[in-house]
């Protein structure tokens, strides 16, 4: 059985891994010089694998009882099993972010390049596919003019070419009208877990710092969805994971008038509302000092025209009301996102429902896969994203390579 696979990301190569396995030939394209882009620069270069609070309601997609039935598939527990399998051991942060024991993303890549040739994976590299269709049982891929071969045939095609975040690192989308064409349905593709660009006003003054915050999206009144992380104020507007996890909401509503809510106390809320009592002798600033730098102390009181040197306990019920709104409960009306270029994914494309999650083969177009960003799912940040992508490639691989063995 002959099998191509379109995408040699972090999807694709779990895929081919996989089917391999099966003694199929797997060929492996992609149109950069190097497999991998952009797992190199996942995690800030140390590649955030997976995470250990993996769960359904952490992902964006059309369908949890899909992505439910996905996990129970490919759970933490099988990812690190097959990383280990292949040479990459692991280890976590306290807050469950997993990372190869190397902390190198370039170790990763070169790893899982050895792994492909030891198991026979044809790498073509600077090789761009500009479309394919099924013919006579199997699928037939097109070329550009002057490429060795105009076209070429398989058997079975794993479509891995990933959405359009990163653009300079080679996602740019250009399947997606092949699908559609085909009879998938592909929602648009905007930015995801990127800046969120924002109407400051005077809160240009914390321009440089970081707070954890618990964020959210609303239009109106509506809370269309909500975080929990850090985040930097820029000249801007913000980044960060707080508003990365949620830009995408932004991204699907252009038109919408939406704002973002910020509390600055969750992140030690019982301790936060101990201090802010009445019963609390010192005086605001000092308060507000055990939990921000001073520049953030006077700006929060300056925003709730509260006096320095106030207390508690001489505060009218009017101020405390507006310090509470300040420090809990401040919008800031949202422009828009930095785009595909400053985002980590990107979300739309084929709706999940479309393609068995079992396997990622299409309910539409038999012996044709989906894997990856092709489909349209958004987790948040933490390796959410990448072990969608690594089980979503292998679930396709295993699937193949029982195919090649029947």
């Amino acid at each position: 059985m002959d099998i191509g696979i379109i995408g040699a990301g972090a999807s694709g190569i779990f895929a081919a891994l996989t089917a391999a396995q099966g003694g199929a030939h797997v060929t492996l394209f992609d149109h950069n010089a190097e497999i991998g882009k952009k797992l190199l620069v996942t995690g800030s270069g140390r590649c955030n694998l997976t995470n250990a609070a993996l769960s359904p309601e952490k992902y964006s997609c059309a369908d949890t009882a899909w992505m439910q039935a996905f996990l129970h598939a490919f759970p933490l527990q099988a990812l690190l099993a097959e990383l280990d399998t292949l040479g990459i051991p692991t280890h976590h942060s306290d807050d469950g972010w997993y990372y190869p024991l190397s902390d190198s993303a370039h170790s990763v890549v070169d790893i899982l390049r050895q792994a492909l040739l030891a198991r026979g994976v044809e790498l073509c590299l600077s090789t761009e596919i500009v479309d394919f269709w099924p013919q006579d049982g199997g699928f037939v891929m097109r070329f550009p003019s002057g490429e060795p071969a105009r076209t070429q045939s398989f058997d079975k095609l794993v479509v891995a070419a990933g959405g359009k975040a990163y653009p300079a690192l080679g996602s740019r989308g250009e399947l997606f009208p092949t699908l559609a064409r085909l009879g998938h349905t592909v929602v648009p593709l905007v930015p995801a877990l990127g800046p969120l660009t924002l109407q400051l006003g005077a809160w240009k003054t914390l321009q440089g710092l970081r707070f954890d915050v618990n964020t959210g999206i609303w239009a109106g009144q509506e809370l269309l969805g909500e975080s929990f992380g850090n985040v930097i104020f820029t000249a801007w507007g913000l980044n960060g994971p707080g508003v990365m996890n949620l830009s995408h909401l932004a991204a699907r509503q252009p038109s919408q008038k939406l704002n973002l809510s910020l509390d600055f106390g969750a992140a030690f809320r019982e301790e936060f509302e101990r201090r802010l009592s009445k019963d609390n002798p010192a005086n605001l600033k000092a308060v507000l000092e055990a939990f921000f730098p001073p520049k953030a102390a006077d700006f929060f009181l300056a925003q709730a025209r509260i006096p320095p040197e106030a207390r508690m306990r001489e505060l009218s019920r009017a101020q405390a009301k507006q310090l509470e709104s300040t420090l809990r409960d401040t919008r800031l009306p949202i422009t828009g996102t930095k785009g595909f270029d400053q985002s980590q994914v990107s979300a739309g494309g084929v709706p999940v429902g479309e393609v068995d999650p079992l396997t990622c083969q299409s309910r539409r177009i038999p012996g044709l896969y989906l894997v990856g960003e092709t489909l349209d799912v958004v987790g948040p940040c933490g390796g959410y994203n990448l072990h969608f992508a690594f089980g979503s490639g292998y679930l396709a691989g295993r699937d193949l390579a029982k195919s090649t063995q029947n």
